[in-house]
């Protein structure tokens, strides 16, 4: 894979290189290991500091994988993740430190710096916690607040997020679907962190709702110099949310630019094909989808040469054996197809 090397300017707080998961598939009463899933394979990408980077793509394609790995819920199979943290440097001065070689407690000392949005709000929360102990457990975990001004920090953030001081005492089951995330986001932003990786945050939420989280979204990443991975179905939440924009396909990074860019002057079949589906707010427009034929590839048991070539309509025999390199064919726009010169594609 081509690899873009960033320069000192660009104040690269994450960057990702030829990241992998793979998930073992076992069988028999011995559970031996008879192939693997790979959920992740061979993923690219860097994150500026205070930008947001969707993650788009169909399910099953890896975006929530890439997130949970990253952050290693998931142990990686390959790959470097370099973030940019000065927790370890002995002058105090920020350094590129790869996650996927920190131990146990390393690990727990970068995740003050690295949270996390779920996307189920209900699933998310304890239950028998109440919000007092949900938003306040980071800080207990990491012991960097106690007492009197813990009870002041949460109910500082639940007020910046939106909810009221007199919601401190009570429980997640008393909240809307739209209250509930409000709290995972507070709990998210608990530790002051410098990337929050959102996984599809408003998917659950009603639209107007998703609308009010949107812009909180907004506005904190603006109050508090937040930088994102936003991963998300609805191609109009991403677009209206993201600087650039990484679309995925079984594993693989398809395409990714700036968001206009991407939108407007799509380089990759599959993004052609998804922003075909993007809805017009015109009555009178006739839609033009394009309808990929077949289902979406096997992770386990992926086509040689480019995935998508069952699906694509552009697909030559070259497609069907050679695998299409990463690369940058226009100033930070990416795109792996063997045939992005020559077509001409639609955009939304």
């Amino acid at each position: 894979m081509a690899e873009r090397i960033a320069t000192k300017s660009e104040n690269i707080i994450l960057d990702v290189k030829g990241m992998k998961k793979y998930f073992p598939i076992q069988k028999g009463l011995l559970r031996q290991v008879v192939g693997y899933v790979k959920a992740v394979d061979d993923v690219s990408f860097f994150l500026r500091q205070g930008e947001t980077l969707g993650l788009v793509g169909e399910s099953g394609c890896g975006k929530t994988t890439v997130s949970r790995t990253i952050i290693r819920l998931y142990e990686p199979t390959a790959g470097t993740a370099y973030f940019q943290t000065s927790l370890f440097s002995a002058d105090g001065k920020p350094e590129m430190v790869n996650i996927f070689d920190l131990d146990k407690e390393q690990m727990k000392r970068i995740r003050r710096e690295v949270a996390m949005i779920f996307q189920d709000p209900i699933n998310s929360l304890n239950p028998r916690m109440s919000i007092f102990d949900i938003v306040s457990e980071p800080m207990v975990i990491h012991g960097v607040s106690a007492g009197p001004e813990m009870e002041e920090t949460v109910v500082t953030l639940l007020e910046r997020v939106g909810l009221r001081k007199e919601h401190i005492r009570r429980y997640p089951h008393e909240f809307s679907g739209g209250q509930r995330q409000r709290i995972g986001i507070a709990r998210a932003l608990s530790m002051n962190p410098k990337i929050i990786f959102c996984d599809e945050p408003v998917s659950a939420l009603d639209v107007s709702i998703q609308a009010q989280t949107l812009n909180l979204l907004q506005d904190l990443q603006a109050d508090f110099d937040l930088s994102y991975v936003f991963v998300a179905h609805d191609l109009s939440v991403v677009q209206h949310i993201s600087n650039r924009v990484a679309v995925m396909y079984v594993g693989k990074i398809a395409e990714l630019a700036y968001s206009d860019a991407l939108y407007n002057d799509p380089l990759h079949p599959y993004t052609e094909a998804l922003m075909s589906a993007v809805p017009k707010p015109d009555p009178k427009y006739q839609s033009e989808r394009l309808i990929m034929q077949g289902d979406v590839a096997d992770p386990s048991n992926p086509p040689p040469g480019c995935y998508f070539h069952p699906r694509c309509r552009y697909a030559v025999d070259k497609c069907r054996t050679e695998t299409p390199e990463f690369r940058e064919l226009k100033p930070e726009h990416f795109v792996a197809c063997h045939r992005a010169e020559e077509l001409k594609l639609k955009g939304v």
